[in-house]
């Protein structure tokens, strides 16, 4: 993981997402309903719902929000039905790009990512063109501010845990696992210390730097697919 930080792109998207807070609660609910109606509504008993809830509360999503939507998922009758579909492609200066998304309309949602990438300096690929460029990694930031913690100290506390790799600056300790450790290290840590951010992600295994212009391109794809309601995730391999 050398060399690529997460947690100044989770800082420099932060206050572009605060102002879609209503569109990410909207997408939450979503993912909600989703785990709740899969695995059950006992986030104890529910790992995926469990995560979700995490990424609610780290958004400050209401609790009334929160309880609907598990309230939806586990009232009787067939309710709505929502696919996973990952869309891969290319954004300027190729950069790999990789788009998750939960829809009920497959056709929908295809065209408006197409439109997205095709206006914003991008293409769409086949699937497997670039997902292999990624892993499935967990990912735990621990903020260093007030935290009277050396280097050292929370090495042996994240090998402990089960993490495997941990970059520190700064600002921030970012602690990366296996994902099927993630929630274990998660909760371990979670013990000892408050988590800035705590998710599972891709993470890239080489990335690219774009100059000015290109980035501009690329933050202006990664914005309208993020303004898509069918999209829940996007990942990039630029630096």
């Amino acid at each position: 993981m050398a060399g690529h930080s997460k947690w100044s792109n989770i800082q420099g998207r932060k206050n572009a997402q605060d102002a879609k807070r209503g569109k990410i609660f909207q997408k939450l609910s979503r993912e909600i309903y989703m785990a709740a109606k899969s695995g059950g509504p006992d986030p104890s008993d529910n790992p995926s719902l469990r995560m979700v809830l995490d990424k609610a509360k780290a958004a400050n999503m209401p609790n009334d929000n929160v309880n609907r939507a598990i309230k939806k998922a586990t009232s009787a009758g067939e309710g709505e039905n929502y696919d996973e579909v990952i869309y891969e492609g290319y954004g300027p200066g190729g950069v790999a790009v990789l788009v998750h998304t939960l829809t009920d309309n497959r056709n929908r949602t295809a065209t408006n990512v197409r439109v997205a990438f095709n206006k914003n300096g991008g293409s769409l690929g086949e699937t497997g063109s670039v997902n292999y460029m990624f892993d499935r990694k967990g990912y735990i930031a621990i903020a260093r501010e007030g935290l009277d913690v050396d280097e050292d100290t929370m090495l042996m506390s994240i090998l402990e845990a089960g993490a495997e790799d941990m970059e520190v600056s700064d600002e921030v300790f970012e602690i990366y696992t296996e994902a099927t450790a993630f929630t274990e290290v998660r909760d371990a840590l979670k013990e000892e210390y408050e988590l800035a951010q705590a998710e599972l992600t891709m993470i890239p295994q080489t990335t690219i730097e774009l100059d000015e212009v290109k980035q501009q391109q690329l933050d202006n794809l990664v914005d309208a697919l993020e303004d898509d309601d069918d999209v829940s995730e996007v990942f990039t391999s630029a630096e």
